[in-house]
């Protein structure tokens, strides 16, 4: 058993890594917000969100990989006459 002392301390310390995730969680939050209001003033200013979402996904992902998948969709696409 472990007595009363060592007890606080752990339960301090796990009070700390609760707090600091849900301060991690409200800033997550309000980064979303902000990227959605984002996408609003571009929507109003003609912009397609759909595709800057994808462009913005893209982004994030490896040239090889992007070109794999997109000479993959350009085959299958032939191959089904939708060229």
């Amino acid at each position: 058993m472990q007595d009363d002392s060592s007890y606080g301390v752990a339960a301090g310390e796990l009070r700390q890594f609760i707090e600091q995730y849900e301060q991690l969680d409200a800033e997550k939050a309000d980064v979303a917000e902000r990227q959605k209001e984002l996408l609003a003033e571009a929507k109003a200013r003609g912009y397609d969100t759909k595709v800057m979402r994808k462009v913005i996904a893209l982004r994030k992902r490896d040239k090889d990989d992007i070109a794999e998948e997109e000479a993959l969709l350009e085959m299958y696409k032939a191959a089904l006459g939708m060229t």
